[in-house]
């Protein structure tokens, strides 16, 4: 049995990449579908013409991957595809955000994300992918967003070094960076300054990154950058120091509170 499993499957990129696969992957039995709000799932299993298997997972505990682990070593599927999309991100000061999102952005975006890539290797033949959903603010650190940036820098460089271990195995990593998307992620990351003019000046469809991405998966390349402006981005974290970058994010952030208030 060959297939393809999804985390964060029930909104956002999860789910898109779900629909895109859908289409044209004869070769694939099911899709195992895994997140938190199983309505949805089953809602987008509807849409679906693959079979899909359905798990309840809330990613920041550390028990709730063991119906999923027990269910590979039963079956021993073939995973052609592994796509790690579950993860939040709270804005706000460090100090002032709650305990729980503090560590809930790390057992999340890191944590298991790591505890599911290892469970899963094993089941991996050649010619296999795995996708891993970083973002822009990867690649420098973000006053006021600073453990989801801290988090997505992780799964950016752990992706990179995963891709070199495992590549003689003909296994590909292909890690997403996008920049602000219209998805649900600034409802739960900041309510208060969601339409910030910086956000919705670069915002894009959900349906165009994940286009990309698969692009580039298909490609076998180790970074997956969707636009001019998110790769200009990327030039600038390398060329300029963070230290003078951070300085100008903090401003922008400030500018925005401001208006705000």
């Amino acid at each position: 049995m060959r297939i393809i499993i999804i985390t964060g499957a029930s909104s956002g990129m999860g789910r898109e990449f779900a629909r895109q696969l859908d289409g044209y992957l004869e070769h694939i039995d099911e899709f195992w579908l895994i997140a938190r709000r199983t309505d949805r799932l089953h809602e987008l299993a509807k849409e679906l013409k693959k079979d899909c298997r359905i798990f309840q997972c809330d990613l920041s505990q550390r028990s709730s991957m063991v119906e999923l682990i027990q269910e590979l070593e039963t079956k021993k599927p073939k995973v052609k595809m592994l796509i790690n999309c579950a993860g939040y991100g709270k804005t706000g000061k460090f100090e002032k955000l709650n305990y729980q999102d503090v560590t809930g952005m790390i057992d999340v975006n890191c944590r298991a994300l790591s505890a599911l890539t290892y469970s899963v290797l094993s089941y991996m033949c050649s010619n296999s992918r795995i996708i891993n959903l970083a973002s822009v603010a990867a690649f420098m650190p973000q006053p006021e967003f600073s453990v989801y940036a801290a988090s997505k820098s992780y799964v950016l460089s752990f992706s990179r070094a995963l891709r070199k271990e495992i590549d003689d195995r003909g296994i590909w990593v292909t890690t997403i960076c996008p920049g602000p998307v219209n998805t649900e992620f600034f409802d739960v990351a900041d309510k208060k300054n969601k339409e910030s003019w910086y956000k919705s000046k670069f915002m894009v469809r959900c349906e165009d990154v994940v286009n990309r991405a698969l692009y580039d998966s298909l490609k076998k390349r180790d970074i997956s950058i969707y636009g001019i402006p998110m790769k200009c981005m990327y030039v600038l974290s390398k060329v300029f120091p963070h230290r003078i970058l951070t300085k100008i994010i903090h401003k922008l952030n400030m500018y925005n509170s401001d208006e705000n208030v």
